[in-house]
């Protein structure tokens, strides 16, 4: 069992991110290594890591999708005590602080849309101390070497990553890895 992100990325840096069960479906059956969790709920989140963790994958779930808890602490400590997953994502600061506490990996997710976004982003990350930051969209390469430049996080390109072109140009301008739901990108 892969216990190691870091190895787990440099092996295939294509994560596969699920909001479906089909979707869960075909990514278990992929190359990828990890596997994002987009959209579960305090019933099935638990069945779902089981099946990813079955599969000798590391299962990340976005704590703030997970259907039937807050965005407290809590919610880590269900998580935590309640399944096997391997980390969190999440665009609250406090709550990948907290998650590190419980021992997840953590990444911290933001949507770059303007220059604001793109100024705060050293500020909460030394808030929220995650493993790796998620910038969406990750088609545009200019701000992830932008954002590279800027903070020493590792960072994973996300949103809107549909072709070959736009894995290669994120991959280049410093991002470790990929994270889509468009299942033809879990095969490149």
């Amino acid at each position: 069992m892969r216990e190691n992100v870091k190895q787990a990325l440099e092996e295939n840096p294509i994560i596969a991110a699920v909001k479906d069960k089909e979707g869960l479906e075909e990514a278990i059956q992929t190359d990828c290594n990890i596997i994002f969790i987009l959209n579960s709920d305090i019933i099935n989140v638990g069945n779902i890591v089981d099946k990813v963790k079955a599969h000798n994958k590391l299962a990340f779930v976005h704590i703030d999708l997970l259907e039937g808890t807050s965005n407290k602490e809590v919610s880590l400590q269900f998580l935590k005590e309640s399944t096997k997953a391997d980390g969190i994502i999440s665009t609250k600061a406090q709550m990948v602080r907290a998650a590190r506490n419980y021992g997840f990996y953590t990444i911290h997710r933001f949507f770059l849309v303007d220059s604001i976004s793109f100024r705060s982003i050293d500020k909460q990350i030394a808030n929220s101390t995650p493993h790796f930051i998620e910038i969406l969209p990750g088609g545009m390469s200019k701000a992830i070497g932008w954002v590279k430049d800027k903070i020493n996080t590792p960072i994973i390109a996300s949103g809107l990553v549909c072709e070959k072109d736009d894995v290669v140009t994120a991959l280049q301008a410093g991002a470790v890895a990929i994270s889509s739901t468009n299942n033809d990108v879990w095969y490149m």
